[in-house]
């Protein structure tokens, strides 16, 4: 959760630290950020990724798979985050 006036500044943020370190991980098939916009001074940011196995997850990830990874930048942006990650599988 960002402020909204820093949406657009973290977005391009994430873009070149997460989604490119993502993207640039063996076995990531894709990743995207998608916002919501709550209408209270506050933009919600959510990363979807799909990846071929839990395995490449952890080879990005570490070992804890569930913990979220945040880069140090984003505690200037965060006024409230997850720490832990959900996986699912493809139906």
């Amino acid at each position: 959760m960002v402020r909204a006036e820093d949406a657009d500044l973290y977005i391009r943020y994430v873009e070149r630290t997460g989604m490119d370190a993502y993207r640039a991980t063996p076995g990531n098939l894709g990743a995207w950020l998608l916002t919501r916009d709550l209408g209270d001074g506050r933009t919600e940011i959510t990363t979807l990724s799909r990846w071929e196995n839990l395995a490449v997850i952890a080879a990005f990830a570490g070992d804890d798979i569930e913990r979220a990874v945040f880069y140090p930048e984003d505690d200037e942006f965060l006024i409230e985050r997850d720490e832990r990650v959900r996986h699912y599988q493809q139906a």
